[in-house]
């Protein structure tokens, strides 16, 4: 039955593939909690067509005994569900990948370990249970316990009734049978030491971090109108609302979610706008009311390649220039492109602090590779609570854009205490009344743009990684951080490092000190036209050696990633 014999005893690759509808998410969803459950470090990314049914849709789940956090093309165990599936993964396969399936129904020259998915599928009911039994034959590979997961599937189908729940089971049963006979015999054998620590820590994936993130932060109102690949942060929030209290809000279209979103901050919430590209445009006039206005906002901007709708269920870094730029006028802004899931929730937290604080707008840059990306972390410290509200209780004589020494005038809302505060899109005076005085109009922009200078005073250093005294630097932004940090060691050079930015406006201090040590810089970014290295070049006068750019809607691969960085060195 089984011809090639593969034993996998540090780190294994596996990847589901088939087309949209074969239940592949509902295999990724249960079996990345059972191996964390287990103790195993694990890693999920998905890709997808943006179609309900048909085409090929494929999920990657690294599974290791060291934290994991990045994409790699190499596949260990391929286990493909229809025929079309293991041509979508073909250039990725190589002469020691291991295909569990039935090579009659797969129709493929490759070697293929015998798996009759689809006949077991049929014993359980129908071709419908076939995820089910793939989820058991991995959970059989894996060494779980038979009797703990048939609870857990069971559980999580009992909503779907009793017949539903036990034919799901069945299945399950039935390819961990199959499993555990072809692990006895040799042909594939699972032996990766497990960690008891990974048992006790939080598992989710960019969307959530988002979303946990934001509550952290004491998010409490969330509006939006549905766009991939931000949804998932408005499901999230959707699904915490009746534990947290927040208010969930679906519009009929992105002005009104950035309208909305500033009228809940005056009104004294805490707010999160959540988009993509398309709906960010919409949202510039947004941007600019809340500029003149002086009003916190928050906008998460999870990014996918454009223009237009573009590749609406792919990714890209190519946002940047239209974060960092949107709006008509000059106000000062922060850009946070967190590179981890961890960071996704740290940043999102902060964005909610700095924008109150600072009483200015913050735009968190994610993308479909990270939001989509599912792995674990430790419980965040969230220390000794969070900084109270940057509001105050008005007087009689409250000026609410008074000027200030620091460019911060006093915040307050509607309704707390005797003043009247107002929110004016014109240029206005320090009570907030239409002006036309050029002398004023000066002195009330200097008094908005003087908060650059405290944002720069409270922005996130970036990271280096590598060799302290390096002469080479490879430069990256948001969630490139992972891979270029694995691909890093193979490239096995010397005086080579990475700076890694999650703050990208305003820029650190030290960034301008840090890039300038390098003899040699090298930009590794996911859009056409290295928008990152510009604005560098553009704040420091520097020149850029090399560009490892991909904007083919796919994620850098860690090999790819190694591979492209050795021929630019």
């Amino acid at each position: 039955m089984a011809r090639v014999k593969r034993a996998f005893t540090g780190e294994v690759s596996v990847v589901l593939c088939g087309a949209a509808g074969k239940g592949i998410q509902t295999i990724e969803h249960l079996l990345i909690r059972l191996l964390k459950r287990e103790g195993y470090h694990v890693y999920a990314n998905k890709e997808y067509e943006s179609r309900v049914r048909g085409g090929s849709n494929s999920t990657e789940l690294r599974v290791g005994a060291q934290r994991i956090g990045a994409f790699v093309d190499r596949i260990d165990l391929l286990v493909p569900l229809d025929r079309e599936a293991v041509e979508h993964v073909r250039e990725r396969l190589t002469a020691r990948s291991v295909i569990l399936g039935e090579k009659e129904v797969l129709g493929t020259d490759l070697p293929v370990v015998e798996v009759p998915l689809s006949k077991l599928a049929a014993q359980a009911g129908g071709a419908i249970y076939v995820n089910l039994v793939a989820l058991g034959l991995l959970a059989s590979l894996f060494g779980l316990n038979r009797e703990e997961i048939m609870v857990w599937v069971g559980a999580f189908f009992e909503r779907k009734g009793d017949e539903v729940a036990r034919r799901n089971v069945e299945a399950l049963v039935l390819g961990f049978d199959f499993g555990a006979a072809l692990a006895g015999k040799g042909a594939v054998r699972i032996d990766i030491p497990r960690d008891p620590t990974t048992k006790g820590e939080m598992l989710l994936d960019g969307s959530e971090a988002v979303a946990y993130g934001a509550l952290a932060g004491g998010c409490n109102f969330v509006c939006a109108y549905p766009m991939s690949p931000s949804t998932g942060v408005l499901a999230a929030l959707a699904r915490a609302s009746n534990d947290f209290d927040v208010v969930v809000e679906q519009c009929e279209d992105e002005i009104a979610v950035v309208n909305m979103a500033l009228g809940a901050w005056f009104a004294g919430a805490r707010a999160l706008a959540t988009t993509s590209g398309g709906g960010f445009a919409l949202m510039s006039e947004g941007l600019s009311l809340a500029g003149m206005t002086e009003t916190p906002l928050v906008v998460h901007l999870a990014q996918r390649p454009g223009p237009a709708t573009g590749l609406s269920t792919r990714t890209e870094q190519g946002d940047l220039n239209l974060a960092l730029y949107a709006g008509h006028g000059e106000f000062p802004r922060v850009l946070y492109a967190p590179g981890t899931v961890e960071q996704a929730f740290t940043l999102s937290r902060k964005a909610f602090h700095i924008a109150d604080a600072m009483q200015t707008q913050v735009v968190v840059l994610t993308d479909q590779y990270l939001v989509d990306s599912f792995t674990h972390i430790p419980w965040p410290d969230l220390g000794d609570g969070d900084p109270a509200p940057a509001l105050v209780r008005t007087k009689a004589d409250y000026k609410r854009y008074a000027l200030t020494l620091d460019g911060l005038s006093p915040r307050g809302v509607p309704g707390f205490g005797e003043g009247l505060v107002t929110a004016d899109s014109h240029e206005h005076d320090e009570e907030g009344h239409i002006i036309e005085d050029r002398e004023l109009r000066v002195r009330m922009q200097d008094k908005r743009l003087s908060r650059h200078r405290l944002l720069m005073q409270r922005s996130v250093a970036p990271e280096l990684i590598g060799d302290p005294d390096y002469r080479t630097l490879i430069v990256g932004w948001g969630s490139t951080l992972p891979v270029i940090a694995e691909a890093l060691p193979l490239l096995k050079k010397k005086r080579l490092a990475f700076l890694h930015f999650s703050q990208v406006w305003p820029l650190h201090p030290e960034s301008g000190t840090l890039l300038k040590k390098a003899r040699r810089l090298i930009t590794a970014e996911q859009n056409s036209t290295g928008q990152f290295a510009a604005l560098l070049r553009q704040e420091y006068a520097l020149d850029f050696h090399d560009y490892v750019l991909k904007y083919d809607g796919r994620p850098f691969s860690v090999e790819e990633m190694a591979d492209r960085l050795e021929d630019a060195l």
